[in-house]
């Protein structure tokens, strides 16, 4: 009988689920890509039906790995063994995937982060979650706005015999920036081409400002099957881009490896709570703690009646 561990992780775009062979290859049999639309219960819920349709079950699961924006209320709800921040995730699978790796650029749908890594050891990081642009929804509206597909965006950048420059540091100026080369007669290539250099421009002084980026370079996320945002990178740093083979979910990977190191050190049987527990009827509310001065405001969540968590305290009390 085969056994699996299941990584799980819960953005602002996506869900994305995998399901990783418990032997040390780790082999994935599913990875799922699932539109979060700012309902993550029910993206989650869309993706254990798969799973159980495709005949995975409870037994089969040795450990549960979570992480992403909305990972401890996920992680709380579902019993997960291992509830770890984005960084801490990719960090792990970009280790895993490539040992000699010492820079990782991860560009999701809302937001891009850079993991410095020596010696398969984090030593830096940082993360830009306040502005959009260079992420995948910026290029999925910019793409939208040109009616070119997203597929197709960065065959259209490496056709550009010249890009036009576009300032990249905001989305409206570079929306603005853009309509202005539109009505100068630039071509939809030179546009997008011009857009992919931006946001790679963008990234490396905003994101990465100060960061000394070193080879190999890691390049994760969604945005990296755009062959034009990978070009531009590649020109501005002055070095080659590694696209690992499971590029748009590796913050999934790398918390099925954690669920697996979890189980393993701890020795205890896993907490995940089945399948079906996204089916059952749960609530959410804010509730206020007595036990100590601190009076902290927790966030509980019951499951049919049944509290199933608590979390946000100050104190560590409900901490899992």
């Amino acid at each position: 009988m085969n056994q699996y561990y299941i990584g799980v992780d819960v953005g602002s775009v996506s869900t994305n689920i995998v399901v990783m062979d418990s032997m040390d290859n780790k082999k994935l049999y599913e990875t799922l890509y699932i539109r979060t639309n700012g309902q993550p219960l029910e993206s989650l819920n869309e993706g254990f039906i798969t799973l159980k349709d495709k005949g995975y079950c409870m037994e089969d699961i040795l450990g549960v790995g979570v992480t992403g924006s909305a990972r401890i209320l996920v992680g709380n709800i579902i019993g997960a063994d291992s509830i770890k921040n984005e960084i801490t995730a990719h960090a792990v699978a970009a280790i895993d995937t490539y040992p000699q790796v010492k820079t990782v650029i991860e560009i999701g749908g809302q937001d891009s982060k850079i993991i410095l890594i020596r010696n398969g050891v984090v030593i830096d990081f940082a993360m830009n979650t306040i502005c959009a642009a260079g992420t995948g929804s910026f290029l999925d509206q910019q793409s939208f706005r040109l009616k070119i597909p997203i597929e197709e965006f960065g065959d259209f950048a490496l056709r550009a015999d010249e890009p036009v420059r576009i300032a990249g540091r905001c989305t409206v100026f570079a929306e603005t920036d853009m309509v202005h080369k539109q009505q100068e007669g630039a071509t939809k290539e030179q546009i997008v081409a011009g857009l992919c250099e931006a946001l790679a421009r963008n990234y490396i002084n905003n994101v990465a400002k100060g960061k000394s980026i070193e080879a190999p370079i890691l390049f994760q996320g969604g945005v990296a099957f755009n062959k034009g945002i990978k070009r531009a990178f590649e020109q501005e740093l002055a070095a080659q881009l590694v696209i690992p083979k499971h590029f748009n979910v590796m913050g999934a990977l790398g918390s099925a490896i954690l669920a697996k190191e979890t189980v393993r050190d701890t020795k205890k049987k896993t907490t995940f709570k089945g399948f079906d527990i996204m089916q059952r009827k749960y609530k959410l509310k804010r509730v206020a703690c007595q036990d100590c001065p601190n009076a902290c405001e927790l966030t509980e969540v019951t499951v049919e009646g049944e509290i199933a968590a608590k979390w946000g305290d100050r104190c560590g009390k409900w901490q899992k």
